[in-house]
């Protein structure tokens, strides 16, 4: 038996690339990207087509007969729209004022306070809205409201849009608060800072863009709400949502299409800056 060194491999082989153990690249999956394809096709394509047909100068909605405002003149000249753009606007400003302001609240204690009992029964009840399905929740709503006689039209759905935002503003700022070093907070009360100049002048301003953040996303989902909206709304405090939705029952117009690729904008350009303000170190 002759003793030695393995003889050694082909070049050939050596040349192969060897994969490390375990990789494994979903997208050379054989149909991946088609499918993805598709999917995007499919969940995007209709809204392109709405946005499209919003400025088509025919009186057809599906005929195309070149480009033209005029369905968003008559939209913004509508005076009906005009009121319920004016109902989402108070509804979504109020409710996001004070589910930021309670979220805000939350995230400071369960970040920056002892760890107290049921803190998490607390954080799983604070983030039931995002579990719970909407049509669960806005009969539950409707039927408190019912159950102590609450009638105060529009302040009903203020009432009911903060409870729903509020774990939608709590999560950009418990994140924020999460990131920032609470050595700083501990320096202050060193130099004899009480606990709001702390908070003033120490854990505000880094936290200011969590809470903007949070704000803007609180505010676009209570713009584009509609299922609650359309169980707690009494008669004569119709959103915009609500409004559209009556429209699309008569047929697609395309003062509807107008409408809501303005709606769509907004909830871009908000999500977009609630995302952007969110990064800022």
């Amino acid at each position: 038996m002759i003793k030695g060194n393995p003889e050694p491999a082909s070049r050939k082989d050596q040349d192969i690339p060897r994969k490390p153990p375990g990789h494994f690249v979903i997208g050379r999956f054989p149909g991946f990207s088609a499918t993805t394809w598709l999917f995007f096709l499919y969940l995007y394509l209709p809204i392109a087509i709405l946005v499209i047909f919003s400025f088509n100068a025919s009186r057809s909605a599906t005929i195309w007969h070149g480009f033209g405002l005029e369905w968003y003149a008559k939209a913004f000249d509508n005076e009906d729209i005009r009121r319920a753009a004016i109902n989402s606007l108070v509804v979504g400003i109020t409710a996001t004022a004070f589910a930021t302001t309670f979220a805000t609240f939350a995230a400071l204690i369960m970040a920056r306070s002892r760890r107290f009992r049921g803190q998490n029964l607390s954080y799983a009840i604070l983030m039931l809205p995002l579990i719970v399905p909407e049509i669960v929740t806005a009969v539950a709503t409707l039927s408190f409201f019912s159950a102590i006689g609450l009638k105060l039209e529009l302040g009903n759905v203020i009432i009911a849009h903060t409870v729903f935002c509020i774990p939608f503003a709590f999560l950009p700022i418990r994140v924020r608060l999460e990131g920032m070093d609470d050595t700083l907070e501990q320096a202050a009360q060193d130099l004899y800072a009480d606990e709001w100049q702390t908070f003033r002048y120490v854990t505000f301003p880094p936290l200011m863009p969590g809470i903007i953040s949070g704000a803007m996303l609180s505010f676009i989902i209570s713009i584009d709400d509609f299922i609650i909206t359309l169980m707690v709304a009494p008669a004569g405090a119709t959103t915009l949502p609500i409004y559209i939705y009556g429209m699309v029952r008569m047929g697609i117009t395309l003062e509807v299409n107008a409408v809501s690729t303005v709606m769509l904008a907004i909830s871009i350009l908000f999500v977009s800056m609630s995302y952007i303000i969110g990064q800022r170190r």
